[in-house]
C-alpha cells in the first residue's frame, strides 16, 4: 500500500456531491499537486485528509493505518492555508514554537528546533520580528515553518501562494521544493495554477468537477492530455473539431477533435513535402510578444490556430502575411 492511500472516497455537502469515488495514491517523500479549477474538489480532498472534513463514504488511509475516523490533533498532519493566520501578537521565533510547546516539548528542545528549521527556510534573523513587520512572502515562510517544526507526518499545502506576486512567488517555488526535498517530506499542494503545478510536482492530479480527469508527471500532462478537459486546462493547445482541421489539412482523421501545441506548429515561407506531416496554409492575423516568444494568430480556412515561434531578432512576420504550415502527424493528439 502506498504511504496515503483514498480508496473509493466520497465527500457531500447536502445535496453537492464535491468528491466522486476518488482513488488516489501518493508514496512516501513525494510532492504531489492536485491542480483543477476553483470549486472541483481539490481543497476538499485535502481536508478530508487532515480530518478536518467527515467523509461520507470510502476510506484514508496513512502510513498503513486507516485513519478516516481518527481526529484531526491525532493524525500528524501539518497543513498551511491561503491565509497564514500567525499569530500577530506573537514574534516569529514564538509564532513558529507555538506547536511545539502545545505538544509540551522541553523548553531547550523547542529552541533548538525553533533555530534549526528558522535557518532551513532563511529567517534566523528576524526571530524577533512581528508578522506586521514581515513582507508576505516571509509570512509565508514563517507559516511554513510553523507547519513543519513538529515534523508531521504529511504536509498539506492549500494554495499558499495565491495572495504573493508573481516574482516573488516564483522564488518560493523554488524555496517549497529545496526544502520538500532536503527534509522529505511527503507534501500534497493544492493550485489552480497550471505553471506552478509543472515547477513544483513528482506527480499531478488533475481535478474536475469532482473527479480526477488525469493522473501523471508534468510533461505527461502536457505532452499527452487524454481527455479535451485536460487539453483545456494545461498548455495553451489549439482545440478544434476533427472536421474542420481535416478540412484545412485536406486529410481525413478517425476522431471527434485534435489538439495541438503552439510550439509545435512551423511557419514556413514555402509548401514543403512530407507524408509524416500536416500540410496547412494561412494569414497572419495577429502576433504577440511573450518575452523570447512571438505568438501568432494564424487564419486557416474556417479556424484560426496559435502558433508560438522563439524570437530570434529581426522583425516580426507582419498581418496579413501568407504563410505556409507545417505540423508533425504524430504530435497531432486525437481525442
Amino acid at each position: 500500500m502506498s504511504y496515503i492511500q483514498f480508496e473509493n472516497l466520497n465527500k457531500h455537502f447536502g445535496k453537492n456531491h464535491v468528491l466522486k469515488d476518488i482513488n488516489l495514491s501518493v508514496e512516501k517523500g513525494q510532492l504531489v499537486t492536485l491542480l483543477g479549477p476553483s470549486g472541483c474538489g481539490k481543497s476538499t480532498l485535502l481536508r478530508c485528509l487532515a480530518g478536518l472534513e467527515v467523509v461520507t463514504s470510502g476510506k484514508v488511509f496513512l502510513d498503513g493505518n486507516d485513519i478516516t475516523e481518527v481526529s484531526a490533533r491525532d493524525r500528524g498532519i501539518g497543513m498551511v492555508f491561503q491565509q497564514y493566520s500567525l499569530f500577530p501578537n506573537l514574534n516569529v521565533s514564538q509564532n513558529v514554537a507555538f506547536g511545539l510547546k502545545m505538544k509540551k516539548f522541553p523548553t531547550t528542545e523547542i529552541n533548538s528546533k525553533v533555530k534549526d528549521i528558522l535557518d532551513l527556510v532563511g529567517l534566523s534573523e528576524k526571530l524577533d520580528q512581528y508578522p506586521s513587520q514581515l513582507s508576505g512572502g516571509q509570512q509565508q515562510r514563517v507559516a511554513l515553518a510553523r507547519a513543519i517544526v513538529t515534523e508531521p507526518k504529511v504536509l498539506l499545502l492549500d494554495e499558499p501562494l495565491s495572495a504573493i506576486d508573481a516574482l516573488l512567488r516564483r522564488n518560493l517555488q523554488i524555496e517549497i521544493r529545496r526544502i520538500q526535498r532536503e527534509l522529505n517530506i511527503t507534501t500534497i499542494f493544492v493550485t489552480h495554477d497550471q505553471d506552478e503545478a509543472m515547477v513544483m510536482s513528482d506527480m499531478i492530479h488533475l481535478f474536475n468537477s469532482g473527479f480526477i480527469e488525469q493522473s501523471g508527471t508534468a510533461i505527461e500532462l502536457y505532452s499527452r492530455p487524454r481527455t479535451k478537459f485536460a487539453a483545456t486546462f494545461i498548455g495553451n493547445y489549439n482545440i478544434l473539431t476533427a472536421e474542420e482541421f481535416g478540412k484545412g489539412a485536406n486529410e481525413k482523421l478517425d476522431c471527434k477533435d485534435v489538439a495541438i501545441r503552439p510550439e509545435i506548429i512551423h511557419i514556413l515561407n514555402k509548401s514543403e513535402d512530407g507524408k509524416d506531416q500536416y500540410h496547412l496554409q494561412g494569414t497572419i492575423i495577429n502576433s504577440i510578444s511573450h518575452g523570447n516568444i512571438i505568438r501568432y494568430g494564424i487564419q486557416c480556412q474556417d479556424f484560426r490556430l496559435n502558433a508560438d515561434m522563439i524570437f530570434e531578432g529581426g522583425l516580426p512576420r507582419e498581418e496579413g502575411e501568407k504563410v505556409f504550415l507545417s505540423i508533425l502527424k504524430d504530435e497531432v493528439i486525437n481525442l
